[in-house]
């Protein structure tokens, strides 16, 4: 499993970062005709991402197109279990995408709505987040 994590970073852990309010950019489908759309607050690991995707895929047997519009680039880390307070921050657990509502996580095209609705919700199911399955007519 080869999971999304970025090439380089200037610092190795990052600070905790405020997430509130809606999505401020990809709101709308901008390739696929169906996708996810997120309805809550929070971060989806790299781990989430690779699941999803694999079930998107295996739900369309890899037949039409797949595009993520989600990248885990923020690295969140994590005190060992029974550790004391103090002596520094922890070592980095996992790699997080935060997600605000509104944000388009995954976006499918090239098969029919049926297909692409139960890959969307198989995918929903994986994720740490709420999200709700659209489509370019939902949309308008």
């Amino acid at each position: 499993m080869n999971l999304m994590m970025p090439k380089k970073r200037k610092f190795r852990k990052a600070f905790g970062g405020v997430s509130k309010g809606m999505s401020k950019s990809g709101n709308f489908l901008n390739w696929g005709d169906f996708g996810l759309k997120a309805t809550s607050i929070g971060d989806v690991k790299a781990r989430q991402i690779e699941a999803a995707r694999s079930a998107i895929r295996r739900a369309m047997k890899r037949a039409g197109m797949l595009w993520i519009r989600i990248f885990p680039d923020v690295p969140r880390s994590k005190k060992p279990l029974e550790v004391r307070m103090g002596s520094g921050k922890g070592n980095v657990e996992f790699w997080a995408a935060p997600v605000r509502p509104g944000r388009i996580l995954f976006e499918i095209a090239g098969v029919n709505e049926d297909i692409a609705m139960k890959a969307l919700e198989l995918a929903k199911s994986k994720l740490s987040i709420k999200s709700v399955a659209i489509s370019r007519r939902s949309e308008l």
